[in-house]
């Protein structure tokens, strides 16, 4: 048995032993979705026959070779032409029990269906971020946002049911009634976005309620780049005395995917148990080697309710080089690690100048500054050129704010030789985010 934390994991968690093992099993996954799948499912019965493939595919190569991608906007166009939940359903609309909603972040929000089992295979793999991040029955879990129809709220919470843990909702109230609930309550477990656990920690101090005094020893964090963004981890570390930050991902489309290393923060391990993982070039579709980032493409093998073949989940990653193909992980596990967890989306990179701008490495220099309480980039696109500038908001205990803008800015042309124009704007003047927060602005 590997034990991380104060939790264990067993072998039984992980029962491959090396990368061939992973394949073998992901092989028999799959054909026991194709099987389910077709002819029953009217969307991709009409998606493969075109393509020319059958349910008795040979391998996982020649499924990755001849399966076309799926794309949002297919699903989208989907639900438009076969109202209200599209064509994407294997079994007959009275057996599913679950509807839930994309953020409609990258455009027009998706509904999403599930049925019991469908729905129980998700949570079996939100236990297992929840069981490496070291969450037990003992523990008491505070969720820190409204339960509305994006799907990360209910599976999170479930999950954690099934555990054993002691699950406090915090849909409805003020930062400052869920900060008393999770001092009152002696809440050990944190759930939220990294944005919103510094926001808390602000608001914390403005109200003069010390969290040295808090029992969280863990923020369970996602949503957003922070959880893998170092600099953006020790702010929340520093800002919750004690509490250890565990990041991991997922989409209301395919579920909980990722999970944090617990032997190396910043990493996160896709389940390959429950996902087919592909890393390939946004512009080429050909795999990126370990190292280089590239667009995250997952098939779920276990949602066969409403499957995902090789979809486009338009975020962008980066294959850890660590030689896990011969030797396991730090943790002992072979599954594919992403160094540096989300990087950002495909749609979000900006190239101001020449230079690739990716969201996460602004949130680590504006992080690394210190001072800063919140931030705003505006890019403004024109047909002649990308511009970006950075707005800062001073916490409260910056004193000169005019050495923290020429921090921030000569920090940003050392990393990214860029010169981008920075200023200050006044306390309270940029919004604050319960859920995934918007801070790139396009003007």
């Amino acid at each position: 048995m590997l034990g991380f934390g104060r939790f264990p994991i067993s072998m039984t968690d992980n029962p491959r032993h090396n990368r061939t093992a992973i394949f073998s099993a992901q092989f028999l996954r799959l054909s026991e979705l194709l099987g389910e799948v077709l002819p029953a499912n009217p969307f991709y019965s009409r998606k493969l026959g075109a393509a020319g493939v059958s349910a008795d595919i040979e391998s996982i190569e020649a499924f990755k070779s001849r399966v076309p991608f799926t794309t949002k906007q297919e699903l989208v166009e989907d639900q438009a032409a076969n109202p209200p939940y599209g064509s994407d359903l294997t079994y007959p609309l009275f057996q599913y029990t679950r509807c839930h909603v994309t953020s409609g972040s990258t455009g027009r929000p998706l509904r999403w269906l599930d049925t019991p089992a469908s729905w129980n295979w998700m949570l079996d793999n939100w236990e297992l971020v929840h069981r490496t991040a070291g969450t037990a029955h003992s523990d008491t879990v505070f969720f820190a946002f409204s339960f509305g129809p994006f799907l990360g709220f209910w599976t999170a919470f479930e999950s954690a049911q099934r555990l054993g843990c002691l699950c406090v909702a915090g849909g409805g109230m003020s930062s400052v009634a869920r900060l008393r609930a999770i001092l009152d309550q002696a809440v050990t477990v944190l759930c939220c976005t990294p944005s919103y656990a510094l926001h808390l920690a602000q608001v914390a101090e403005a109200e003069g309620m010390s969290l040295r005094h808090s029992k969280v020893r863990t923020l369970s964090v996602a949503g957003e780049p922070g959880g893998s963004i170092g600099s953006t981890r020790l702010r929340l570390q520093e800002a919750w005395p004690g509490a250890r930050v565990y990041d991991h991902h997922g989409m209301t489309e395919v579920g909980p995917v990722t999970f944090e290393c617990p032997a190396r923060p910043c990493v996160l391990h896709v389940n390959e148990s429950a996902y087919i993982a592909e890393v390939l070039d946004p512009a080429t579709a050909r795999p990126v080697a370990p190292g280089d980032t590239g667009e995250l493409v997952l098939t779920t093998l276990g949602r066969h309710a409403s499957p995902l073949l090789r979809y486009r989940t338009g975020d962008l990653v980066k294959i850890s080089a660590h030689p896990a193909a011969k030797l396991p992980c730090d943790c002992g596990r072979f599954d594919l690690a992403l160094e540096g967890g989300i990087l950002g989306r495909v749609d979000d990179m900006v190239i101001i100048r020449g230079v690739n701008v990716f969201p996460s490495a602004i949130e680590d220099i504006v992080r690394k500054c210190g001072g800063v309480a919140e931030y705003r980039v505006r890019v403004n696109r024109t047909p002649a050129l990308v511009s970006m500038e950075l707005d800062l908001e001073p916490d409260a205990g910056c004193l000169d704010t005019g050495s923290l803008v020429r921090r921030v800015t000569h920090a940003i042309e050392s990393s990214l030789n860029l010169s981008v124009p920075v200023r200050a704007v006044a306390p309270g003047a940029l919004p604050r985010f319960e859920m995934k927060a918007q801070r790139w602005v396009l003007e």
